[in-house]
């Protein structure tokens, strides 16, 4: 997993979420929170946000139409917040 390679961060949970479901329904399923996964938020403390779910929809559009607008709007609204997007 690129995630691990990367960062030396094992994304267990995640991980089982995916074996679990498939990426669509991990992704909706993570976008449902109030707050940031925990994942999310070890993500952003190693400076790589560009490894979450959020950024992986937001910065590839030909996924946009598998979301809801509200969904794409937690996802911009996550990035934004975490300062991934300015």
């Amino acid at each position: 997993m690129r995630t691990k390679l990367d960062t030396n961060y094992n994304p267990t949970v995640f991980h089982d979420m995916l074996l679990k479901d498939d990426g669509v329904k991990t992704a909706k399923t993570l976008l449902h929170t109030t707050e940031p996964s925990s994942g999310y938020t070890k993500l952003w403390e190693l400076h790589r946000l560009d490894l979450t779910v959020e950024a992986f929809i937001w910065d590839n559009p030909k996924f946009h139409e598998l979301f809801s607008p509200e969904e794409l709007n937690v996802v911009k609204k996550r990035l934004t917040d975490f300062e991934y997007l300015k």
